[in-house]
């Protein structure tokens, strides 16, 4: 009888503890639609918005901050934290109305009734010094360099005055480091505040175990309302991890784990899309692609103030850029995703991009650029040398290849992307392979690495390219207020910029986003910024 009544007893411990684990499956099934679940493999190094460097940086901090003005998916200034402006007419003061009704993430330091706080415009203040203070030295400190002084006029009013015209300025002021953030709480937090973040987003933070999670929990507070008049964010939470390998983070996402993939790898390129870039059958039931223009131009470039002497030749430079078809390179690599770089350096899908003639595929005009450099050098075997990453070993192969029929020897040098950075500021690499991503969305942002006085290492000329027109253009758009005048002005600095072939411009690259088709409200930007204040999931049956 004892064992009948232990039989029966264990018998219902497991019956209690199956329907108790039934219950919690049904219940995480039921939130599932609630939680936006994404993979960042590039480790996120700090959650505090004055070093939102890099995409893994910047996407994190996009959902747990807000600056005064921000972008929309066509890259049009908006309304954030500033209500509206005005700019006066010589282009110099900037003065901002801010909303009344922004809180900052609830947090024990406020010392109030509800442990929060309405931002004013000392708070911009605050936030505006702390990017430019040496101590803390921000990455993101240059976006204020042009700012002669910023004042909080009362709680509401918020003044900047620039030391001289700058078009774009409006567009700086939506970058993340411009985010507005609190004193109490960073002084409270010190160094720390990079993994203990308040701001005022959509979402605020919950958890990070580094290189393992990140997670984000709903701002009931949050002050935009969709055109519903409903608040926003719709979802709960956003989940992060950190995955080091676009393999693995492609099995997570086919087996619907995470809710999105943000780019196109070369380990599973062909396992979902088609050679014209087409989503493959076995896919089109559960998963969503969805595209766009990216403000990144991806080109090799050669350092001018180096020791090779095919490097320094144009003939060589010129030849590099006509000598591979860049349309098979984006259809066979690539998948149809991105727009041979046959133009300039600006790139489609910002104003000022141009259809100036650039480098189309010529290979018999690069033969004898290359025979014209080895009868004027007596150098029988160029040899040009290109850093690489493992990313691109590929593209920078098929580059070799195409360029060994017309005369030239390549030898690619593959080394770790860190190194290549490092390289390249110290101008160690004779050629390299890198991008160029849009920090805010003007034409300027991409003439820049090409001005004299922005030489590595004080600025972004890694080429060291100078030219005495172009400087000349550069400097004289910053005082043109007609748009379309000075969109005329970058479409000469970039046929300069053709002509003189410090670069080769290889594509011109696309956002592209594979989406579980349970997501909702998901769209793409010029930017590539993820934006999840307006995404939804549905349930899954």
């Amino acid at each position: 009888m004892a064992h009948n009544k232990s039989i029966i007893h264990y018998l219902t411990t497991l019956y209690s503890l199956l329907v108790l684990l039934s219950c919690k499956e049904s219940s995480h099934e039921n939130r599932d639609h609630l939680v936006f679940r994404y993979n960042q493999y590039e480790n996120v190094s700090s959650l505090d918005p004055t070093f939102a460097r890099d995409i893994a940086n910047i996407w994190s901090t996009n959902q747990l901050f807000n600056s005064l003005v921000q972008l929309d998916d066509s890259l049009h200034i908006k309304p954030d934290i500033a209500r509206r402006w005005e700019i006066s007419e010589n282009m110099l003061n900037y003065t901002f109305i801010l909303r009344n009704d922004v809180k900052f993430h609830k947090h024990e330091q406020f010392k109030t009734k509800d442990s929060t706080r309405v931002v004013t415009a000392k708070d911009f203040v605050y936030s505006f010094n702390r990017l430019i203070d040496p101590k803390v030295a921000s990455p993101g400190n240059w976006v204020l360099k042009n700012v002669q002084k910023y004042t909080a006029i009362n709680d509401t009013i918020f003044e900047i005055k620039l030391k001289k015209p700058f078009p774009a300025f409006l567009g700086l002021m939506s970058m993340r480091y411009c985010s507005v953030v609190p004193k109490e709480i960073v002084e409270f937090y010190g160094n720390q505040f990079r993994s203990n973040p308040i701001g005022t987003g959509p979402f605020k933070f919950k958890l990070w175990e580094e290189n393992v999670k990140l997670v984000l929990r709903k701002n009931e507070l949050y002050f935009e309302k969709d055109e519903k008049g409903e608040q926003l964010p719709y979802l709960e939470a956003v989940a992060i991890t950190f995955l080091p390998e676009k393999q693995s983070e492609f099995l997570q996402f086919a087996k619907g784990n995470i809710d999105f993939l943000n780019s196109l790898d070369a380990s599973y390129k062909d396992e979902l899309l088609t050679p014209t870039g087409k989503l493959r059958e076995r896919y089109k039931d559960r998963i969503h692609i969805s595209k766009g223009p990216y403000l990144n131009s991806e080109y090799l470039g050669f350092y001018l103030d180096g020791d090779s002497q095919e490097v320094q030749s144009v003939l060589i430079r010129k030849a590099i850029n006509y000598g591979f078809d860049r349309k098979k390179m984006i259809t066979y690599l690539k998948n149809g995703i991105g727009t041979p770089a046959i133009n300039g350096f600006i790139p489609k899908g910002i104003p000022g991009f141009s259809n100036s003639k650039g480098f189309e595929y010529n290979p018999e005009k690069a033969r004898k650029l290359v025979e014209t450099y080895i009868k004027q050098t007596g150098d029988t075997d160029p040899v040009i040398r290109i850093a690489t990453d493992s990313n691109y070993q590929s593209i920078c192969e098929f580059i070799q290849r195409e360029l060994q029929k017309i005369g030239l020897t390549i030898i690619v040098d593959v080394m770790p992307s860190s190194t290549i950075r490092q390289k390249k500021w110290a101008g160690k690499l004779d050629t390299f392979r890198a991008s160029w991503i849009a920090d805010y969305p003007d034409a300027e942002n991409f003439l820049s690495p090409y001005y004299s006085k922005n030489h590595t290492p004080n600025g972004p000329n890694y080429t060291h390219f100078k030219n005495e027109t172009f400087d000349r253009l550069y400097e004289e758009s910053f005082l043109i207020t007609d748009t379309k005048v000075r969109e005329q002005h970058y479409a000469k600095m970039d046929s300069i910029i053709i002509a003189h072939a410090p670069i080769v411009p290889l594509y011109y690259d696309q956002v592209t986003h594979f989406i579980q088709k349970n997501v909702k409200g998901m769209t793409t930007n010029p930017q590539n910024f993820l934006v999840l204040k307006r995404v939804w999931k549905e349930k899954k049956n």
